[in-house]
């Protein structure tokens, strides 16, 4: 078992949640050309000699657990207690929080399970995945402490579409979007202003931030997953510290 100190990084999320909110408008025009996360590029790319899956490149390291695992953390999603299947990502492979709401197919000594990334290990060490002790228990004994895993990001089956979830303190002057429910890794968010879409910034608490606000909305907003992928959802209203569905979820990818 590792024990873990995240405050740092707790510290952060909460000194986001202070000011103002969001906006944008119009109907959505053609896509334009989709710009990638470099590390989430190489985290679901083809692998150089790895075993050869369908999915992201095969990855090595060491897996141990952490008794805090509630579905919440860094990415700051939601406590899930009904869904204990997590883990907290390395430092380097979580990519400035481009890895959240990732699954992960993890095999170690007693087999494979899938979870999905809600976390970050700073003192990881890259490679290695920090699970939840369910997880940990489908793999090894507890006992065990730490066990040398392999693992790829897939785009597995899940229900709904992606949602938007607007940030405590959203307004029209300080606007923070996360995006939820999503099959594939998010690489891009963007919304409508002024008739072309604007990229906004993702923080590693895992909120894209528009410092200067979106305005009042509702709002036009495009996603781009990992693999290039693109879903445009107009009419979406501030609902803040709270969900909008989008219309649509991200293809299933091999």
């Amino acid at each position: 078992m590792r024990h873990r100190l995240r405050s740092w990084f707790c510290l952060i999320a909460l000194l986001a949640a202070g000011a103002g909110s969001l906006y944008a408008q119009g109907p959505a025009p053609a896509a334009d050309s989709t710009v990638f996360i470099p590390l989430i590029l190489k985290l679901v790319g083809s692998s150089n000699g790895g075993a050869t899956h369908t999915g992201g490149a095969t990855h090595t390291g060491e897996a141990t657990y952490y008794n805090e695992a509630d579905g919440g953390g860094n990415c700051s999603f939601d406590p899930t207690p009904q869904d204990l299947m997590v883990g907290a990502m390395n430092h380097t492979d979580y990519a400035d929080s481009a890895i959240c709401g990732a699954y992960v197919e993890l095999t170690g000594p007693k087999g494979t399970i899938t979870i999905r990334i809600v976390d970050q290990c700073p003192e990881c060490p890259a490679g290695d995945i920090d699970l939840s002790p369910l997880a940990f228990s489908k793999i090894a004994e507890l006992s065990k402490g730490r066990v040398p895993i392999s693992w790829r990001i897939i785009s597995p089956d899940i229900s709904g579409p992606i949602r938007y979830r607007f940030k405590e303190g959203s307004s029209q002057w300080w606007t923070a979007v996360q995006i939820r429910n999503h099959r594939n890794p998010i690489a891009k968010f963007e919304y409508l202003k002024n008739g072309q879409f604007k990229a906004v910034p993702r923080e590693d608490y895992n909120y894209f931030v528009e410092s200067s606000g979106m305005g009042p909305g509702p709002y036009t907003f495009r996603v781009t997953d990992s693999y290039g992928n693109l879903l445009t959802d107009s009419g979406i209203a501030l609902n803040v510290a709270g969900e909008v569905a989008g219309a649509a979820q991200f293809p299933k990818m091999p």
